[in-house]
């Protein structure tokens, strides 16, 4: 195998994959995979980049920081393609103050990043493990972290400020951002397909069981959604998004909860699955002919629009809005009932054009570009890599 690199993009339950060869200008895929933990034996799956399985195994047990596992990602990587793993890669959700582009992990490094796990509890300790897990079975690798926040990180007052005292600020509680690599991602895709669209007021919408938007100017990031934690903004599969302060305390002073049970709920039972009671999964309540369906369809929908206003606002305009994520790219229900709500702001969707999977949907009544862009965070990490190594060399 001539020189690659391995990425890893860490869910709540699996982590996704996929080795780039990094001979050429462009990092190119070699294979893809997935190590999933959903059930008690964990499996772990690779493909060819048409999909085609090239290895597939499922362990007895599962051990407590996925040690195995990962080692045998890396046997199949030997075995199958040979000696030349440069690096892993490993999107971590929260980067902090200090981290504003990719960087090599280090003890030091990592321990600044575990300090972390408060500001991402649910994703921090995830990014974290095969880390951890990686470093004991080959020390000697190379291992690179890419931060969600980085994209976000040239943000000013007041995007990124909240209206507490400053000496909270001093301490770092500001708004951060997520979802960076995949915002990193489409701003240079819009590049790709007309240049002229880079520079372009723009809102990404990142849709998926986490939600997020991203308004752009001049392919920079000046305002987001979400905030200190991925808990704020839109309504997401699980998490609430952004929610009135005085709920929580409601909750903690008369339901009498603890921080630990409101926590949970915020993360975990709210969202679409807390107003449906049905299912996280947009899917299934797409399905659903359930009224608590289509409520919590209808509300992701209006807080949607209603955010995607409010980063027109930030822009002083708008002239490009980009669909990404699970939901972003494949429910057009989604993206025509958004469209709707932003007629007034001039957002005309293509009825053919949403239903038949083209990249631009927008009518040509439209007066704001709207397009449909698959995110491909593997890829953005890959690049930042191959960046990290060749400043070494």
């Amino acid at each position: 195998m001539a020189d690659a690199v391995l990425v890893l993009n860490a869910g709540s339950s699996s982590i996704k994959f996929g080795l780039f060869g990094i001979s050429d200008a462009e990092p190119a895929l070699l294979c893809k995979g997935l190590l999933d933990e959903h059930e008690a034996k964990p499996r772990l799956t690779a493909r060819t980049p048409s999909g085609e399985t090239l290895f597939e195994k499922q362990r007895e047990t599962s051990d407590a920081d996925g040690a195995h596992l990962f080692a045998d990602v890396l046997g199949f990587i030997e075995d199958r393609f040979g000696e030349g793993l440069r690096a892993v890669g490993h999107r971590i959700v929260h980067g902090g103050a200090d981290y504003s582009g990719p960087v090599e992990l280090t003890d030091d490094v990592f321990t600044r990043l575990e300090a972390l796990t408060p500001l991402a509890p649910l994703h921090q300790p995830r990014c974290l493990a095969p880390v951890h897990a990686i470093g004991a079975i080959r020390p000697a690798l190379t291992q690179i972290a890419c931060f969600d926040t980085a994209f976000h990180h040239g943000m000013a007052p007041p995007a990124n400020r909240f209206a507490i005292p400053k000496r909270y600020e001093a301490q770092g509680l500001r708004r951060y951002g997520f979802h960076g690599l995949s915002f990193e991602y489409v701003a240079a895709r819009l590049a790709e397909i007309a240049p002229e669209l880079a520079s372009k007021r723009t809102v990404i919408a990142h849709l998926g069981n986490g939600a997020s938007l991203c308004a752009l100017r001049d392919g920079r990031s000046v305002d987001t959604t979400m905030g200190l934690t991925p808990l704020d903004g839109l309504v997401m599969g699980t998490r609430c998004g952004t929610i009135d302060p005085g709920v929580l305390l409601y909750l903690l002073q008369h339901e009498k909860m603890s921080v630990e049970d409101l926590r949970h709920m915020l993360y975990h039972e709210s969202g679409l699955l807390g107003v449906s009671g049905i299912s996280a999964d947009m899917r299934t309540l797409l399905a659903s002919h359930e009224a608590a369906a289509r409520e919590a369809v209808d509300l992701f929908v209006f807080r949607a629009a209603q955010e995607i206003a409010a980063m027109a606002n930030t822009l002083g305009g708008l002239e490009c809005l980009v669909f990404t994520g699970g939901i972003g790219e494949h429910a057009k229900e989604i993206r025509g009932a958004i469209g709707e709500r932003l007629g007034w702001l001039g957002v005309h969707i293509d009825a053919v054009a949403n239903d038949d999977g083209s990249e631009r949907i927008n009518s040509s009544g439209s007066t704001i570009d709207v397009f449909v862009t698959p995110t491909n965070e593997e890829l953005t990490i890959a690049r930042h890599c191959v960046g990290v190594l060749r400043s070494k060399a």
